[in-house]
Parts: structure tokens; C-alpha cells; sequence
């Protein structure tokens, strides 16, 4: 039996991971930090919080997405 395709859906897994964090870091961690050192930034106030949550959201989704992709491995 051939590792090739566990080895190319762990591949996959891990660039998805990837976009997954990178965004939860771009769209929460970024900005919480740019607050904390009193950064202006374009926008502000609840609509700051919204985007926040939905980069959380996309990141989370897109977490989850790898899980189920690695539940396709074959032993």
C-alpha cells in the first residue's frame, strides 16, 4: 500500500492549519495588541469587535475543516 495520499492529505492539513492561524492572528491577535499599545487604526468600537469575531469564527472553521480531513487518513 502506497503513503502517498495520507502523505499529501497531511499536507493539505497542515496548509489549511496554517491559513487557519494566520488569520486568527491577523484579524484578533493583531489588533488586540495594536489597542493595548494605543495604535489608531482605520475603525473602531463594536465594528473592530465584529470583524474580530468573525476572523475567530473563520479561523476556528477552518481549524475544525483540517480535523475532519485528517479523519480520512487510512491506516
Amino acid at each position: 500500500m502506497s503513503l502517498v495520499p495520507n502523505e499529501r492529505t497531511k499536507y493539505l492539513a497542515t496548509l489549511i492549519n496554517t491559513v487557519a492561524a494566520a488569520s486568527i492572528v491577523a484579524g484578533v491577535v493583531a489588533p488586540m495588541v495594536a489597542f493595548t499599545f494605543g495604535m489608531p487604526g482605520p475603525i473602531s468600537g463594536g465594528f473592530t469587535v465584529a470583524v474580530g469575531i468573525v476572523w475567530l469564527l473563520v479561523g476556528a472553521a477552518l481549524h475544525y475543516t483540517v480535523r475532519i480531513i485528517l479523519g480520512t487518513l487510512k491506516p
